[in-house]
């Protein structure tokens, strides 16, 4: 990647990140804090200033407790929501909705989700891609889909994972290939579809494709059907889900555990990954993109061959997120449990391959 990333430092820990999707005009992210000091936990949105090439923060207290997920709507730039660990309650995971200010300070509750009764372990709450009115929330089990739309959250519908031993679900994240209401979990080593008009129904799944338990997955935003899982086992494996048996790429790039993992926006054959082995990775591959459709169809580039295009090894500690900006999609933001924020650029010549 670049030689000189932008670096932007917080104060305490952290292990939360997501871009601020509904800005596409300005490189927008969002990281939240993990103080063991509850009152001291914060929201901070980081802005890249084009012009002077810096990042400049605006801060907003979060007092209610350490973050564990955060995740911003893709429609409204001041709607967030966070999951985190609420001393009130004994440090069980609550979850709720607030809305930024325009300037620093507290951040505006707009709903403190009544989590409880479905468990004590809020893994994510997530804004559907399309409908500004659905939330989904994933809680040790259970998976409770949320309308927002009017003065009072009400519930759509729940789904329970049934199994031996207890099982739980690790992340949940909507199907953005599905326009029906397809909610897609990751528990152990599993993947499942959840089809919520039918609130039990599994729409599809890829069962024992990890040997150790799965931390994260993505959806290729421009082809259907493909999709990428990682996790404990440091392998970043490719999919497509007609055909489950079998991964249609397994990579071992990464020496210790994936945490996170991200599809380009807009240029799908780059996957931006980050691991606790303290690097970040840009891979290509280019032979499953939707590039590669196009590519065979007009028989103009030659096959590209898949690859590391760029490594980020200026993080002290274990990184825990990487996301793509909404605004620019050569930018590649990435977040370590140090607190350390850094933004890379795909390499120049990189950019250059793939446009011409």
């Amino acid at each position: 990647m670049s030689n000189n990333p932008l670096i932007y430092g917080v104060e305490f820990q952290a292990r939360s990140l997501c871009s601020l999707l509904a800005d596409n005009d300005q490189d927008c992210f969002l990281i939240g804090t993990q103080s063991l000091v509850t009152s001291n936990n914060q929201v901070h949105l980081v802005k890249l200033q084009e012009d002077t090439n810096t990042l400049c923060p605006q801060i907003y207290e979060h007092s209610c407790g350490e973050i564990w997920s955060l995740a911003s709507s893709p429609t409204d730039k001041h709607l967030i929501s966070t999951c985190y660990a609420s001393i009130e309650r004994d440090c069980e995971k609550c979850t709720a909705l607030w809305r930024l200010p325009e300037d620093d300070g507290h951040l505006e509750n707009v709903i403190t989700f009544p989590s409880e009764k479905y468990g004590t372990d809020v893994k994510v709450t997530t804004f559907h891609p399309t409908n500004d009115a659905y939330m989904c929330s994933v809680i040790d089990n259970n998976i409770v889909m949320w309308d927002v739309g009017e003065s009072e959250v009400k519930i759509v519908c729940t789904a329970v994972l049934d199994g031996k031993g207890q099982p739980r679900f690790t992340t949940g994240k909507w199907n953005p290939q599905n326009v029906n209401l397809q909610f897609v979990t990751a528990d152990d080593c599993n993947i499942k579809a959840w089809d919520l008009r039918t609130q039990t129904k599994i729409a599809w799944s890829l069962d024992g494709v990890h040997t150790q338990v799965i931390r994260d997955f993505d959806f290729n935003p421009n082809r259907q059907y493909y999709m990428a899982t990682c996790g404990d086992d440091g392998y970043s494996k490719f999919w497509d889900i007609r055909n489950p048996r079998q991964p249609l790429i397994s990579r071992a790039d990464h020496s210790h555990w994936i945490w996170s993992l991200r599809y380009n926006p807009v240029h799908d054959e780059l996957i931006g990954t980050a691991s606790s082995d303290g690097q970040v990775l840009i891979t290509c591959l280019a032979g499953i993109s939707s590039s590669a459709v196009e590519i065979e169809d007009i028989k103009t580039k030659p096959s590209i061959e898949d690859k590391i295009v760029a490594t980020c090894d200026q993080h002290e500690d274990s990184v825990y997120c990487v996301e793509w900006s909404s605004a620019n999609s050569w930018i590649l933001a990435s977040l370590s449990y140090d607190g350390r924020l850094l933004l890379n650029k795909v390499p120049k010549d990189e950019q250059l391959r793939i446009l011409l």
